[in-house]
């Protein structure tokens, strides 16, 4: 247990991969469809800044179908929140490709 914030595992990552060496987003292997994400820490940090750039706001889903009710906040049931994860590449470049985490692969 971290003394402060708490660690997250077993998102797993579909339509990029995460690249262990340079710590970052990166392409796909081929035939590779899904990997899982390494520890996530996540600490609380007051009056925090957001990056402007060389970060991709992925989208966490619940279950794989993406699908969900909408609820009164304007998102889907099956949305949980977003995570920054640093890339090279623009952002734009992950978003056609539909790159997002998931909690578990199967419902």
């Amino acid at each position: 247990m971290p003394e402060d914030g708490v660690f997250c595992y077993g998102l797993y990552l579909e339509g990029a991969r995460w690249n262990k060496t340079i710590h970052m987003l990166d392409e796909s292997k081929p035939k590779v469809l899904y990997v899982e994400m390494p520890l996530i820490w996540y600490v609380p940090k007051k009056n925090r800044e957001k990056p402007t750039s060389g970060i991709y706001k992925c989208p966490v889903y619940k279950v794989l179908s993406r699908t969900g009710t909408l609820s009164t906040t304007g998102h889907s049931t099956n949305f949980v929140h977003y995570i920054e994860l640093p890339t090279k590449e623009d952002p734009e470049n992950w978003i056609r490709g539909g790159v997002a985490a998931f909690l578990a692969l199967r419902y």
